[in-house]
């Protein structure tokens, strides 16, 4: 029983390129090589993403759901974002 599929797929040529550029420099040994370690760093994108989501954002609603008077208005949010960019700029 084959462990593989075969499939063809299309690249825009500045992809493709890049798939050849690194065929061609050694560091893998066929365009396959390349694709299948470009599907393995997604996955590894969307586990994490997915970890993040469970193991913060949830808590995070959760947390806010069982106390409402922890939430800030969008104003006091941009506020804050602009107080520590403005904090940032000037610490340079």
């Amino acid at each position: 029983m084959r462990t593989t599929q075969q499939f063809s797929v299309t690249l825009p040529n500045e992809m493709a390129a890049q798939v050849r550029a690194k065929v061609a420099s050694g560091e893998y040994a066929s365009e396959s090589e390349v694709i299948r370690d470009g599907l393995r760093a997604l996955q590894a994108r969307e586990k994490a993403l997915e970890t993040w989501l469970r193991g913060e954002v949830v808590s995070a609603f959760d947390a806010l759901k069982a106390d409402p008077s922890r939430s800030r208005s969008l104003d006091q949010v941009r506020a804050s974002l602009a107080a520590e960019h403005e904090r940032a700029s000037t610490s340079r």
